[in-house]
């Protein structure tokens, strides 16, 4: 039965840390995280709530900005370039996916300075991501969330580890595999053209499920021993529950697969609650690295 990784746990050690950090640098700066939504969609409402909500019991300084659906992409910008300016502001973070048609995700990232973008998505971010300069990035939270579990499970490092990323999103998929990449694992990254997807699973000591398909990787694609990341996050029916009643499940069908591999991360509970962490981690050390003053190390 495999180990099954508590991402509730480890997570709350890092928020825990960020929050004794930031007390102790007190005197110097306070991390400033502003949030950004933009319409009324109910999901992102809670996404940004809640974010706001541990920013605060990390004490940051936590400020949230709410858009009409309708706003403009010039509105959006002169906000976006307003926090830019504002020293007292270290990240920012603008809820994805922005509704409708005329507002560009592209264009907003890439409004938001690179020493402020907290969730890792400028291409600045990412380049440096993917040139090994890591220690100068800001990695994508999930990924970042993704590995600090890995290195739970692996703390003698995974060097030389054949590791199999299912995805190659720009979000998970491609900076996760950098981040493989440059602890030293062996990193195939596999998608939906992937030939013989359960063959290359089967030689992966690590797997890396972030695919978006329900319960897609079953306990027989799974090496014995394996550690198996789900990043999925699925929405399906539950009748048992009642009519109309839902569940989450991951991308990995987790009653099989943990009887296969050696450590697995649950849905819920696993890599979610790492992905607000990491965002926490990130805007203490843009914080740090604003004030000149030492940055701890998630």
């Amino acid at each position: 039965m495999a180990e099954i990784i508590d991402g509730k746990a480890v997570a709350a050690e890092i928020v825990a840390k960020v929050g004794a950090y930031t007390a102790s640098i007190a005197a110097t700066v306070t991390p400033g995280l502003a949030t950004v939504l933009v319409g009324e969609d109910p999901a992102s409402q809670v996404y940004v709530a809640s974010k706001s909500r541990m920013a605060k019991e990390c004490g940051f300084h936590s400020v949230q900005h709410t858009l009409p659906a309708d706003v403009s992409q010039a509105e959006l910008t002169a906000l976006v370039e307003q926090l830019n300016a504002d020293p007292a502001i270290h990240g920012i973070l603008v809820q994805l996916p922005l509704p409708g048609t005329t507002l560009s995700e592209r264009e907003t990232i890439a409004a938001i300075a690179p020493e402020k973008d907290v969730d890792g998505l400028h291409d600045i971010n990412i380049g440096r991501l993917a040139s090994g300069r890591i220690e100068e990035a800001f990695v994508p939270c999930t990924p970042k969330g993704c590995m600090v579990l890995i290195d739970k499970v692996h703390p003698e490092g995974i060097s030389g580890l054949n590791a199999v990323v299912i995805g190659r999103s720009n979000l998970v998929g491609r900076p996760i595999a950098a981040l493989l990449q440059h602890a030293n694992a062996t990193v195939t990254v596999a998608h939906s053209r992937t030939r013989d997807l359960p063959a290359l699973c089967a030689k992966a000591d690590i797997l890396i499920a972030a695919i978006g398909r329900p319960q897609m990787v079953q306990g027989d694609w799974i090496k014995p021993g394996a550690t198996v990341i789900d990043v999925g996050i699925n929405r399906i029916p539950a009748p048992e529950k009642g009519e109309g009643k839902t569940r989450l499940v991951g991308d990995v069908d987790f009653a099989a697969a943990k009887n296969v591999a050696g450590a697995i991360t649950p849905v819920p509970g696993g890599v979610g609650p790492m992905t607000i962490a990491m965002l926490m981690a990130n805007t203490l050390t843009s914080a740090c690295r604003a004030a000149g003053v030492d940055q701890p190390q998630f």
